[in-house]
């Protein structure tokens, strides 16, 4: 059975960082596009940010391009999401989501990712 496990939430201050961590287990996600959504109360979940097969490239949202990071370890199997500057907009539940199959596409909709973690919070005061 495949997993992902989101870690790393909290509350934060204006301004702080945060590092979430996604570890999948059941298969490896070293060849498959991964990707960060978040979700804000009332509000649709959104992409974040993806990152390709081997690490060449990477897509984020204007909303947390230069914030952001994505990265990812093939050898743990975990993706995180660094998160620098947080704002009190980016109070969210965020979920990791992998492909199944493996590909070089930086995919942004949800319908492209066939795993999901279960999310963790994020709360960012002001």
């Amino acid at each position: 059975q495949v997993q992902l496990v989101e870690s790393g939430g909290g509350l934060v201050q204006a301004g702080g960082s945060l590092r979430l961590s996604c570890t999948a287990s059941g298969r490896s996600f070293s060849t498959n596009t991964m990707g960060w959504f978040r979700q804000a109360p009332g509000k649709g979940r959104e992409f974040v940010a993806a990152f390709s097969r081997n690490g060449g490239s990477s897509n984020y949202a204007d909303s947390v391009k230069g914030r952001f990071t994505i990265s990812k370890d093939n050898a743990k199997n975990t993706v995180y999401l660094q998160m620098n500057s947080l704002k009190p907009e980016d109070t969210a539940v965020y979920y990791c989501a992998g492909t199944r199959y493996s590909g070089w596409n930086l995919y942004t909709g949800q319908s492209a990712y066939d795993y999901w973690g279960q999310g963790t919070q994020v709360t960012v005061s002001s």
